[in-house]
């Protein structure tokens, strides 16, 4: 079991607490707290990948709390064991539709504590592998297509929610026709590696995201981002990407350009510009970039002046 597993403790009774920190401590890197109200606080702090949850707490219940985790858009997919002394059939049913995958039974037989969690991280890490292939581009390691265009309706619900600019950067590598002509197919998926580096070494926000769009096209994501700082990013990945070397199976080293389209907005809540319109102009830009002489970045006001 990785020691990165993380498991968040919940309990007002702290005798409860040290004896399940001291049973999956060596295992797992382990939180605890003891106000129940602050469930949903402390876990979008912690980011646990499991969270075991005290039934009967001062003030509030874990039926109470399983419900407002669940509601919660930052916590709502972390799974929940309810540790509990009640032994009551119909309060095990109760904990299950609301959303609890198991249940620990007071007093803890260490065990029966660890084979559970076992049991549940097991679940989660085969859950977050197959989850990881299905939206990754296996050739560059950044997201896949399909894992974009459901982050970008996300983020695009979430700026015109909040009303904050997002922006859409897409770049498209120049002349990667005749690179993979000269150079093979197999020096062109390197290129496409060592590009897709280049990306990732720039956009390090963690609201920020990139895939490979398709072919040899990238794409990126930036919210709470307007053009200004777009085309800060923009000219940064230019200038990574224009000076990152790349070793040919032949230990020849050259380099390749890239067009860059960008653009910005504030979504309006009851606008008919959507998502898609974002990507279009976008794109509209690159292709500028491209007939403007290349390995440039543009917006969509280059292309009026």
């Amino acid at each position: 079991m990785s020691a990165m597993n993380s498991v968040l403790i919940i309990d007002d009774e702290i005798m409860n607490v040290r004896l399940l920190m001291d049973m999956l401590k060596k295992e797992y890197i382990v939180h605890a707290e003891r106000e129940g109200v602050n469930c949903v606080e402390t876990a979008i702090k912690v980011k646990p990948d499991l969270i075991l949850l005290d039934v009967i707490m001062p003030g509030t219940s874990g039926f109470d709390e399983i419900k407002k985790l669940k509601e919660n858009e930052y916590t709502k997919d972390i799974p929940v064991i309810f540790v509990t002394g009640l032994d009551n059939p119909d309060d095990e049913v109760r904990g299950f539709l609301h959303g609890a995958v198991d249940y620990i039974n007071k007093p803890f037989n260490a065990h029966v504590v660890k084979m559970r969690v076992q049991h549940q991280m097991r679940i989660i890490n085969l859950l977050r592998e197959v989850q990881s292939k299905s939206v990754t581009d296996a050739l560059t390691n950044i997201g896949n297509r399909r894992y974009f265009n459901n982050l970008l309706e996300q983020e695009w619900e979430r700026a015109k929610r909040q009303q904050h600019p997002i922006s859409f950067i897409i770049l498209d590598i120049d002349d990667f026709k005749k690179f993979n002509d000269t150079f093979g197919h197999m020096n062109g998926d390197t290129a496409l590696q060592r590009v897709a580096d280049a990306v990732r070494a720039v956009v390090v926000r963690a609201t920020d995201k990139i895939a490979r769009w398709g072919g040899e096209e990238f794409a990126v994501i930036l919210p709470d981002t307007a053009l200004p700082g777009a085309k800060t990013v923009a000219q940064s990945i230019l200038t990574a990407i224009r000076d990152t070397d790349i070793v040919l199976d032949n230990k020849q080293v050259t380099r390749v350009t890239v067009s860059i389209g960008v653009h910005s907005v504030v979504p309006e809540r009851a606008g008919e510009y959507t998502e898609i319109s974002l990507v279009s102009d976008a794109d509209k830009a690159m292709y500028h970039a491209k007939r403007s002489g290349k390995n440039q970045a543009c917006t969509l006001a280059d292309m009026a002046g």
